[in-house]
């Protein structure tokens, strides 16, 4: 049985998306509407809802009938297709929702890069196979700068040596934790985590099965 559940990340290069605002909420991220699904897919079309149409949006409805934001950065021409987000302090900030993570990640999102994220978010992109990566405000507004000065700006990400390196060479160290960086690398999620144990758990529900027969047996009312 496999247990990779995620996209392993290991070495990304892609085009860089600057978003030029600071306390990008998880409802601006993914507004509340689109909660209503249990499913965990189908988000990336609203993605930044609210910011990158002109018009209201609900669950169901066609990307295509949609009214564009023409100003909102994910929109414009030169920023298609990008997979690096570059963003200001405390993105993420909000409510709790998994939402967020899972429509950045379906839109096509591998990496964000800010100075601080709200902790839950933080914690629930590692847990969806995207990177948050931290860097400092001076090297964040460097990469701004460089992204909008320059179109079809990329950036390439190397998780094993922790480097975010730009198109001249010149890299920023990032930090992230062990686990994290283990989990993202080999394209584990918590399930798969749980599978890589599948043959040990397996042994211990034949023993306590062979122990506790009347565990086999179901209740019926």
């Amino acid at each position: 049985m496999s247990t990779v559940a995620l996209k392993p990340f290991t070495v990304h290069k892609g085009l860089v998306a600057p978003m030029d605002r600071e306390n990008v909420d998880t409802d601006a991220i993914i507004p509340k509407q689109f909660l209503k699904s249990i499913r965990k897919t189908g988000f990336g079309p609203n993605l930044f809802d609210e910011w990158r149409y002109l018009d209201h949006g609900e669950p169901g409805q066609d990307p295509a009938t949609r009214k564009p934001n023409p100003d909102f950065v994910l929109n414009q021409p030169r920023y298609q297709g990008a997979s690096i987000l570059l963003a200001r302090k405390n993105f993420g900030c909000g409510s709790s929702r998994e939402h967020a993570p899972w429509a950045l990640d379906q839109y096509g999102f591998r990496a964000i890069i800010a100075p601080s994220y709200a902790d839950i978010f933080f914690n629930n992109c590692f847990k969806n196979g995207l990177l948050p990566i931290v860097l400092p405000d001076a090297q964040v507004s460097e990469l701004f700068d460089s992204a909008q000065a320059f179109p079809g700006y990329e950036l390439t990400i190397d998780l094993d040596r922790q480097l975010v390196v730009k198109p001249d060479g010149k890299a920023f160290e990032f930090d992230v934790q062990p686990f994290r960086k283990f989990c993202l690398m080999n394209g584990f999620d918590d399930i798969g985590l749980t599978l890589r144990q599948a043959d040990k758990i397996r042994a211990f529900e034949a023993e306590r099965l062979a122990s506790k027969p009347w565990l086999a047996h179901s209740l019926v009312n």
